[in-house]
């Protein structure tokens, strides 16, 4: 992968489905912060080609909570956004979910979702490492969710 320059803590993507492409390994905290129950979701999310362009992104693990692990997956569509550091990012059912501009290493997006509305923080360290901050909050939610992606060799 081309290097590019360190701006501050944040590492520029120029080609954002490029960056994306491959196998990675997934840690998340999950935080209520109303109850202070704590939950946690260990995985994999693997970026493959999608017919038409894109990415699918499919992610499979298992989530903890209050104790108890379930498996648990899911699966978004990356899509070519309006520039090569960008994508438009839906659901697996085509629904639109936010969009995503890594160009600058960094982006916050917005999601409402009935009455909550979800604020996910994108920031990207260096070709093998970026993160995701989601708060979300409404009459539904108030949870923190941090997800810590490694690039799988």
């Amino acid at each position: 992968m081309e290097e590019r320059p360190v701006t501050g803590e944040f590492w520029p993507v120029a080609d954002v489905l490029a960056f994306l492409a491959g196998s990675w390994r997934v840690e998340r905290a999950v935080r209520d912060l109303v109850s202070g129950d704590e939950g946690r979701f260990e995985g994999v999310t693997v970026f493959g080609p999608l017919d038409g362009g894109g990415l699918l992104h499919h992610e499979s693990g298992t989530f903890t909570w209050q104790g108890v692990a379930r498996p648990a997956e899911r699966t978004l569509r990356f899509l070519p956004g309006g520039s090569p550091g960008a994508a438009d990012v839906r659901f697996a059912d085509g629904r639109p979910f936010h969009d995503l501009d890594l160009s600058t290493g960094r982006h916050v997006a917005d999601h409402p979702c009935s009455a909550d509305l979800y604020r996910g923080e994108f920031t990207v360290r260096d070709e093998d490492h970026w993160r995701t901050v989601w708060r979300v909050g409404g009459p539904a939610k108030d949870l923190v969710l941090v997800t810590d992606y490694v690039r799988e060799a």
